[in-house]
């Protein structure tokens, strides 16, 4: 060890260094007990961006028509229900004919281009009425479900929830009927019901409906229990405002909210679409877009091509993200397959003969 070396200050040790030191370390340590207090104080992480829902839609030209079979006639396409699985889009839908007034139509295609030139197969899972179609995929059962309406004379209530299932989705002949999801009941809510509407959460599976005089109800059941539970589930009203059917409720991806679209009728009678929140399936709904002027998707704000087609917006299934049970859509890539008809075309006609036909609405702005 050289001399310098051995004589060399030995700064660390002297006590006036030691104790700054420690001073500037008390000095450290109350300023981050300062920002630990402001930060508790400030409350919670801010909360996530507003919904933004479109503020305008364009409609694409008819998609699909009425195929006309070799007996009888078929007047009308609507009720639309759609997933996308193993490269097809996968459509239910509602015909409205002679001499069968109600029947379930399949068709499945790759490109919505290619839709209206499609097979088309009649399903026969009902003699009678059955219409208004939902489909998907549930996965507790490894099954999908097409849950639809059935109608029949005499009973109570008339219109009722039913069920059907397969393991294969592109083969209409493999639905094997699964009967009510009701017992026999009478329920002021349940006697003018309409258009059922299935979604579940990670606990529980919910089935929706609208009752035409501005009520939408909802029933419960455990998961597990589904669909037997929904026989002895008690219907409460879940949103009263002025709505009128065909109620669908779906998850937002990437949000911890659902989303109800649910029709109206403006003046005159068109048919325009409702948009309403929810953080829970059981909670509370907050209307989004709920006036004849500021719709989800209406006359007011869908851009059509010439000639229009459709001034009246009705009963249509947002396109999801996924085929089970949640039903998840992404809000920020919305497309709506709706049935439409002009108030030329349906003026002077019955319902069952107006000619509803289905269109695509995709975003044309967002607010």
């Amino acid at each position: 060890m050289s001399l310098a070396h051995k004589h060399a200050p030995q700064h660390a040790c002297r006590p006036g260094i030691v104790l700054a030191a420690l001073a500037a370390l008390a000095v450290l340590a109350a300023l981050s007990a300062l920002v630990g207090a402001r930060g508790a104080d400030a409350g919670p992480a801010p909360a996530a961006e507003p919904l933004r829902l479109p503020a305008a839609w364009t409609l694409s030209r008819p998609l699909i028509a009425p195929v006309q079979p070799t007996e009888g006639e078929h007047i009308s396409v609507k009720d639309p229900s759609v997933v996308f699985h193993e490269g097809k889009w996968h459509v239910f839908m509602t015909i409205r004919g002679r001499p069968r007034s109600h029947e379930i139509q399949y068709v499945a295609f790759e490109q919505w281009e290619e839709a209206d030139k499609a097979p088309r197969a009649m399903l026969t899972i009902e003699p009678g009425y059955y219409c208004a179609p939902q489909v998907f995929y549930f996965r507790p059962h490894r099954k999908w479900y097409l849950i639809y309406q059935t109608g029949r004379k005499g009973r109570r209530p008339g219109l009722q929830p039913t069920f059907a299932t397969t393991e294969t989705l592109g083969d209409p002949a493999s639905w094997v009927p699964g009967g009510g999801l009701w017992g026999e009941r009478d329920l002021e809510a349940t006697q003018r019901a309409i258009d059922f509407w299935v979604i579940c959460d990670a606990e529980r599976a919910y089935l929706f409906f609208t009752s035409n005089n501005g009520h939408m109800w909802r029933m419960s059941t455990p998961l597990a229990e589904f669909p037997d539970g929904f026989r002895t589930a008690k219907a409460e009203l879940a949103l009263k405002a002025d709505i009128f059917e065909a109620g669908h409720t779906y998850s937002l991806l990437g949000r911890n909210e659902y989303l109800t679209v649910v029709e109206a009728q403006g003046p005159g009678g068109r048919r325009y679409y409702k948009a309403y929140l929810a953080d829970r399936l059981d909670g509370a709904w907050r209307p989004l877009a709920d006036t004849w002027e500021r719709p989800f998707a209406g006359e007011k704000n869908v851009r059509q091509p010439a000639p229009a087609w459709a001034d009246d917006i009705s009963h249509g299934e947002l396109l999801r993200t996924g085929a089970d049970e949640t039903l998840p859509v992404d809000p920020a890539n919305l497309r709506f397959l709706i049935q439409g008809v002009t108030q030329r075309e349906r003026a002077g006609k019955a319902y069952g003969d107006i000619p509803w036909r289905l269109g695509l609405l995709t975003p044309a702005s967002a607010e």
